[in-house]
């Protein structure tokens, strides 16, 4: 499958990246501590803005505002920076990371906060805390501690919300229909033309699933279905699978 076109315009952007084979990419809180510096010198000299963050034990997020477009050359840095330290620490050879990083541009700024509180519940989540702000290495734990870095002293969280608030709202878990509007913006396609990012609708899906005869065309027009965009539990709604099965059907045809 061809590699997704990456948008370098400025704006946000939801970057994730994770270890190698789900391999250990911060042992310890100095890898973190190392991250972070790597991340504040790397903002300051591309321009960065990080509105949220997460570092987990094998995958980060961030969201990233740049003025520049110059999104992967930034980011490349950050992590070939990382990654040499990480090797030179623990003695290791070849690649830290699993692929380059992902990236997914948004489109519309009413998915910002949802994205805030998506990046923010993962240690929530994954059970590592038991309230957002608890845990160390996200953005709220600096914003409820009034110790911005200076990378993030921008954010659109503190521009337009109060810390209240915030944390009010994030005590409340996410909801079905926030995650299917982050899965929405991870497979929205686009392309560009005339210099301008465009984003291009799916084909339908009734068309998708058209004259399907078995199951081996069903999970063909899954797979389709998905790298047109539409989101595991919009597949499952046509076929009457639940989304669990769509995700099954998906990571065995590796989409």
């Amino acid at each position: 499958m061809p590699r997704k076109f990456r948008i370098e315009s400025c704006g946000y952007h939801h970057v994730y990246n994770r270890g190698v084979a789900k391999g250990l990419i911060f042992k310890d809180d100095f890898d973190k501590e190392k991250f972070l510096k790597i991340l504040a010198d790397v903002c300051r000299e591309y321009k960065f803005n990080i509105h949220s963050f997460c570092l987990m034990n094998n995958h980060y997020h961030l969201l990233v505002e740049n003025q520049r477009e110059n999104l992967s050359s930034g980011m490349r840095q950050i992590n070939s920076q990382y990654a040499s330290y990480f090797n030179k620490r623990y003695q290791r050879v070849g690649h830290l990371w699993q692929d380059r990083f992902k990236s997914w541009f948004v489109f519309d700024e009413n998915y910002l906060f949802t994205l805030f509180r998506y990046i923010e519940l993962n240690p929530v989540k994954a059970k590592m805390c038991e309230r957002v702000g608890e845990y160390k290495y996200c953005a709220t734990y600096s914003i409820l501690r009034d110790a911005v870095p200076y990378f993030l002293q921008n954010t659109f969280v503190l521009r337009d919300y109060p810390t209240r608030e915030i944390f009010e709202s994030l005590q409340i878990p996410i909801s079905k229909s926030e995650l299917e509007s982050v899965e929405k913006l991870q497979n929205t396609k686009y392309k560009n033309m005339a210099g301008e990012n465009i984003v291009v609708e799916p084909k339908p899906i009734n068309e998708i699933f058209k004259d399907i005869k078995n199951r081996q065309e069903r999970n063909e027009a899954v797979k389709k279905a998905y790298e047109e965009g539409y989101t595991k539990s919009e597949i499952a709604r046509k076929i009457n699978l639940s989304a669990a099965g769509v995700s099954k059907i998906i990571k065995k045809l590796k989409v």
